[in-house]
């Protein structure tokens, strides 16, 4: 893949300052909550649950398409995926070389692909109300509620009654995992790791949370204004996922959206359908991501660029 762009040092230094000081409004307030002891059962979730560290969020990449000059481009070539080429007039570069994929990491680029195709491919589905939060404390010990710090908003016989008579229709397995063995076949779906590219959609609040995912583990070829751009709707999906379950979370500023209401239920599919639609663009730019990767790797001597002259 040869990039079609090179960067001088000072223009994507600027970019790299810039992505941080974006980030940073995310990640410091995190790190000074746990430097303090402090849990935040909303916000925590993008760095506790996807495991991916502050630091790592706030590295700045170019993408596949850009090449960096200068002397201090070298600097990259301690990140795997990274190799020196030439530049404009024989000048040394460093960019990101797709020809360092493993196989493994290709598969899972072509699995990633075909998962997003497909997601792009079949109907939204607007019809879950949320329900997923409700049915990870359905009948559960009081003991094990995962928030033991913050109290539920109906009494437990309450969330039963919501959860037996609401319709539960979960398609995303990494939410239904965590249901109780009592909700689980309350589902109409019983998704599985391997059915998730026939059942993963584009409704699914957790689904397109997931864009986050899919683009830190694209990482080091995935452009950081893509990663933080995912990370940013992600924030919001979480905001609005944690108002509609059974927690209260007024104390944090956090208006519930009563999906045991007609009009909670509204509200809820009324979010659900603006996060699909700003989360499509974010989907169509990963998924050309993983076209780019995989016709470069599939193209006989196909690199991203020349190599400096040892």
């Amino acid at each position: 893949m040869t990039p079609r762009t090179f960067l001088a040092e000072a223009e994507w230094r600027a970019q790299a300052a810039a992505h941080e000081a974006r980030v940073r409004a995310w990640t410091d307030p995190h790190q000074e909550r746990a430097a303090r002891g402090e849990r935040h059962p909303v916000h925590d979730f993008l760095f506790t649950y996807y495991a991916h560290r502050p630091a790592w969020l706030r590295r700045w990449h170019p993408g596949p398409e850009v090449a960096l000059l200068g002397p201090s481009a070298r600097e990259f070539l301690r990140h795997p995926g990274y190799r020196e080429l030439s530049g404009p007039g024989g000048a040394p570069a460093v960019a990101v070389d797709p020809a360092t994929l493993s196989p493994s990491r290709r598969e899972f680029v072509a699995w990633l692909e075909a998962l997003l195709r497909g997601m792009q491919a079949r109907p939204a589905f607007f019809g879950c109300h949320g329900l997923h939060e409700w049915a990870m404390v359905y009948r559960q010990d009081p003991a094990e509620v995962r928030h033991q710090a913050w109290p539920l908003r109906l009494p437990a016989a309450e969330i039963a009654r919501v959860v037996e008579t609401g319709g539960v229709t979960c398609s995303h397995f990494d939410a239904f995992r965590f249901f109780t063995p009592p909700a689980r076949p309350l589902n109409r779906l019983q998704p599985t790791r391997e059915t998730t590219p026939a059942l993963e959609q584009r409704g699914c609040l957790h689904a397109n949370m997931d864009l986050y995912k899919w683009s830190f583990k694209l990482a080091p070829f995935t452009p950081a204004e893509l990663t933080a751009d995912c990370f940013a709707l992600a924030r919001e999906i979480r905001e609005v996922d944690m108002r509609a379950s059974p927690y209260d979370f007024q104390a944090l500023g956090y208006a519930p959206i009563a999906i045991e209401t007609a009009d909670g239920r509204a509200e809820y599919e009324a979010q659900q359908r603006a996060f699909c639609a700003r989360a499509e663009p974010l989907r169509s730019r990963l998924r050309a991501l993983c076209t780019r990767l995989l016709e470069s790797v599939s193209a006989p001597g196909q690199t991203a660029g020349s190599p400096v002259a040892a």
